[in-house]
């Protein structure tokens, strides 16, 4: 039993006073969600594939557009693919030392193969095809993280697999209409790990109609409050040679930044070359 809060968690995550959930202890699903932690460090205990199956099983649990379940799972156990799939994740110096490594695939080749199978046409092979293909594994790898938390592991999604997603889909064999949505490190934490403050409700949830007219001011503020919590320092700063070392530097100057040149331009074309229509 814990003395904490509901509340006192939502305070933790945002770093904003609320009276939500005060009078819920911190127990729970809800708290364990609010508690949730990244981890890039882990210790060099393997993860029992009899764990990995069952925190897989917990994922697949989740919920799918249509029932299609249009989500599939590479487990990467060769070493010698490992290792080729570690030096393709450039600038992510953590990824090799996560005793497990998964790529979550939007998989829209199972359907066209059944409909093939029954005799039947498949006249959906339009941009719809590839979106919900997409979400039904974010849907999937997100119950993932949630049940290997719940089972006492730690981890993190990898979406920089897809700066090279030609080169990872040809060695995971991936055939058309298969595709890497994102990779993952899966390990023992090595240590606890911190609670990343979250932009405000304020920002992110809207009644009724989208209104983003105070967004500025708020993103204002939650730098300053992200920033008194863990601030940036100045040889971790994107791009000084284009924008210099900046007196504050707060996480939208960081984002701004990190979208100022193209990213994954390729992906288009690549999604075409496996076979989805994007009209």
């Amino acid at each position: 039993m814990t003395d904490k809060t509901i509340a006192d968690l939502i305070e933790d995550r945002f770093g904003l006073p609320t009276e939500d959930g005060r009078d819920m202890p911190a127990e729970g699903e809800l708290a364990a969600l609010l508690r949730h932690r990244s981890h890039r460090r882990f210790k060099p205990d393997a993860v029992p594939d009899e764990l990995l199956r069952v925190v897989l099983a917990a994922a697949f649990s989740a919920p799918a557009k249509s029932d299609l379940q249009q989500c599939s799972v590479i487990v990467v156990k060769d070493p010698d693919l490992r290792a080729r799939l570690n030096a393709l994740i450039v600038g992510q110096d953590w990824i090799p030392g996560a005793p497990s490594l998964l790529v979550f695939c939007g998989d829209n080749r199972r359907i066209r193969r059944i409909s093939e199978a029954r005799g039947k046409p498949y006249p959906n092979g339009h941009l719809d095809s590839f979106l919900n293909c997409a979400v039904d594994a974010g849907i999937v790898l997100a119950t993932f993280v949630r049940a290997a938390e719940a089972a006492g592991l730690g981890c993190c999604p990898i979406s920089v697999i897809r700066d090279r997603i030609e080169e990872a889909s040809a060695l995971l064999g991936l055939p058309d209409h298969v595709f890497p949505v994102a990779g993952m490190g899966l390990g023992w934490p090595e240590r606890e790990g911190w609670v990343s403050l979250r932009l405000p409700p304020s920002v992110t949830v809207h009644t009724d109609r989208y209104d983003d007219s105070t967004m500025l001011a708020e993103v204002d503020a939650y730098d300053r409050r992200r920033d008194a919590r863990f601030s940036t320092p100045p040889a971790q700063q994107r791009m000084t040679a284009e924008y210099g070392v900046a007196e504050f530097y707060g996480w939208s100057e960081d984002k701004a930044r990190q979208y100022a040149t193209p990213q994954r331009k390729q992906l288009a074309g690549f999604l075409k070359s496996k076979g989805f229509g994007l009209d």
